[in-house]
């Protein structure tokens, strides 16, 4: 599935849910280095979108960004 922020742009592609994270896929990070963001983030599922509350420049300041990885 692929991840949109709240302006509707790409952010990644669902690589799979970890617990209450979802992990981008490796060659669709904002940063290799924190590659799962948090379910709250998550606005909504809409067809085979995941939305999330923020625009892509909040969340690649890894604000969002869960701690694991």
């Amino acid at each position: 599935m692929e991840v949109v922020d709240a302006n509707d742009q790409h952010v990644g592609i669902v690589e799979k849910v970890e617990g209450t994270s979802i992990k981008l896929s490796s060659h669709e990070m904002l940063d290799p280095r924190k590659p799962f963001l948090d379910m709250s983030q998550v606005s909504a599922v809409d067809g085979n979108k995941v939305k999330l509350r923020q625009k892509v420049s909040a969340v690649s300041t890894r604000a969002f960004l869960s701690s694991e990885g």
